[in-house]
């Protein structure tokens, strides 16, 4: 024992003030080369963690394919220098997987092996990646607690060695309740239609991981942590963390400019109130009322009712009433069954009816009684990103087709219509983004009246109009927005629009412009948004006379 203490006292004693150094040689020069090309630490401390490192030198080979290696010696040269001698042998360049019959061979699509009827052979490098990549999958089958072995190891010749695949699982989980911390009334059609999650099936955590990041997609709640799973002797339990987030929106704008006719200045606004998911089923309630300066009203209510009976069909109700001063005024219905494919697709199908009336009396030709029914099919996908309340929405398309008929005085017309709506924000960095907004509606008849044509123009179409003021059976608008951040609530951004319609009663076809500049404010209040621009139409000069400033607050509770 004296003799033992006193030689480890010889070989430590040396690492007390100055560091040591080491040589690791194989038992050939080619050998010593192949020693230096893995890599190994060369200066230590002490003793003890060079001989740690040469013990870990001998694993790196081993995993390399130098299943032989064994650590001949560990000498010392001098005071400062120690020689480490490895013998490497001939290295293994892959190695032969067999398994039984009842193997699942669909495991293995995932990397790069070549498979026969009873084994896979891979390269011994990724041997090791390649049995966890492995385990992975048979967890994802439900089978969490798997663990997988190399059994009964044997050299076939200097460069191929074999092996045994034994696979030890346990009982096989499955998630057999699902719990809702935080929101306890969460609509649970959404666990199960929305996200995709469900009792019953196989117990997967990554998979589960990323359907709750599906949380993240809705207005109305968002995920506080990561899911977390309580294992049982006999059951499995899922617990989701979730709050209910703030959803409801207020939104109205003030605008004003000056009457060419009267000179004064005229006022026109709007409030677009949106409820959503106040009777925790998800369901979403807007009311919509304008009115604008050229004495037209516009109201408008929706509901949408999203997963009914948890099954994934929804349904989709409207109305809307337009009057335009004492000319006409038209009420449209609408009833729609959608289907969520996931949580950015949905297809709908449905009906429309509108009514509209002659105020006047005129028995014009152009303005005149009407009724018209449509069927209608249609499609939107939805792409958000709420982390950011400035800019909630990334990607929105829509598109809507209707066919059917107008009944005039008693005489049915056929008559086709489409509507659509996209934009798009694309984000170059954290400060400066892009917004494309694209809409556009056609109806094809073979004779119009004024009273069913489509009336856009004002801040939500091409700005620097006056509200609905422009009348059209085609039209297509292109917003564009150069947005600048100036901080995470204040952005400014530029306005250039551009429009074609056309108006076969007027044979009127026209191009117009619209240029401006506009902010955006965050406030405990709500978004604050002010825009000033101004319109022209095609080979006619601007006027600043014609600007339009509009401001408008989202309040959000």
């Amino acid at each position: 024992m004296l003799v033992f203490f006193i030689v480890f006292l010889t070989n430590t004693s040396i690492s007390i003030g100055q560091n040591i150094n080491l040589n690791v040689n194989g038992e050939s020069k080619e050998a010593t080369k192949k020693i230096d090309s893995v890599g190994y630490t060369k200066r230590f401390p002490n003793y003890i963690s060079l001989e740690t490192e040469v013990y870990a030198l001998k694993q790196k080979l081993i995993r390399r394919g130098f299943i032989d290696t064994k650590i001949n010696k560990i000498k010392k040269q001098n005071d400062t220098t120690f020689n480490a001698s490895l013998f490497i042998g001939q290295k293994i360049n892959n190695v032969n997987v067999y398994f039984s019959s009842e193997f699942d061979v669909e495991l293995l699509q995932f990397s790069e092996i070549r498979l026969d009827s009873n084994y896979f052979e891979v390269n011994i490098e990724k041997l090791e990646t390649t049995l966890d990549m492995l385990n992975k999958r048979i967890a994802e089958q439900g089978n969490p607690f798997s663990t997988l072995k190399l059994n009964n190891i044997r050299k076939e010749n200097k460069v191929l060695i074999s092996a045994d695949l034994h696979i030890v699982a346990n009982q096989k989980r499955r998630v057999d309740k699902i719990i809702v911390k935080g929101y306890e009334k969460f609509p649970k059609s959404y666990i199960k239609r929305f996200m995709k999650l469900k009792a019953g099936q196989s117990f997967n955590l990554e998979d589960i991981k990323a359907k709750t990041e599906k949380l993240q997609e809705l207005r109305f709640a968002k995920e506080t942590k990561t899911p977390e799973v309580l294992f049982t002797n006999d059951s499995t339990v899922l617990y989701l963390y979730t709050e209910k987030a703030k959803s409801n929106n207020f939104d109205g704008y003030l605008g004003f400019g000056t009457n060419e006719n009267t000179n004064r200045i005229d006022f026109d606004g709007y409030i677009d109130l949106r409820l959503i998911n106040n009777l925790n089923f998800g369901e979403s309630l807007r009311l919509f009322y304008k009115s604008d300066e050229i004495d037209q009203q516009t109201f408008d209510v929706k509901l949408n009712a999203p997963y009914l009976f948890g099954s994934p069909i929804g349904l989709d109700v409207g109305l809307n009433i337009f009057r335009k001063d004492s000319t006409f005024s038209t009420t449209t219905q609408q009833a729609r069954i959608n289907y969520q494919i996931n949580a950015n697709h949905r297809i709908s199908a449905g009906i429309k009816g509108s009514v509209s009336s002659d105020l006047l009396d005129t028995n014009s030709a152009l303005l005149d009684d009407y009724t018209s029914n449509y069927y209608q099919i249609g499609y939107n996908y939805i792409k958000s990103q709420y982390y950011d309340p400035l800019f909630p929405i990334n990607f929105w398309f829509d598109i809507n087709s209707s066919f059917g008929n107008r009944t005039q005085n008693n005489i049915e017309q056929q008559q086709t219509a489409y509507t659509l709506e996209t934009y798009k924000i694309f984000n170059l960095n954290n400060r400066n983004s892009v917004f494309l907004r694209l809409t556009g509606a056609s109806l094809s008849s073979d004779n119009y009246l004024d009273n069913e044509l489509y009336r856009f123009g004002g801040i939500n179409s091409i700005r620097g109009f006056e509200e609905n003021s422009l009348v059209a059976n085609l039209f297509g608008v292109i917003n564009t927005e150069y947005r600048y951040r100036l901080s995470n609530s204040i952005y400014v951004h530029s306005v250039i629009d551009a429009a074609y319609f056309e108006n076969d009663i007027s044979d009127t076809k026209n191009k117009l412009f619209g240029f401006g500049f506009g902010l955006g404010l965050l406030t405990k209040a709500g978004l604050f948004k002010l825009n000033y621009s101004s319109g022209k139409t095609e080979n006619i000069p601007f006027k600043l006379s014609d600007s339009k400033i509009h401001v408008s607050l989202t309040a959000t509770f």
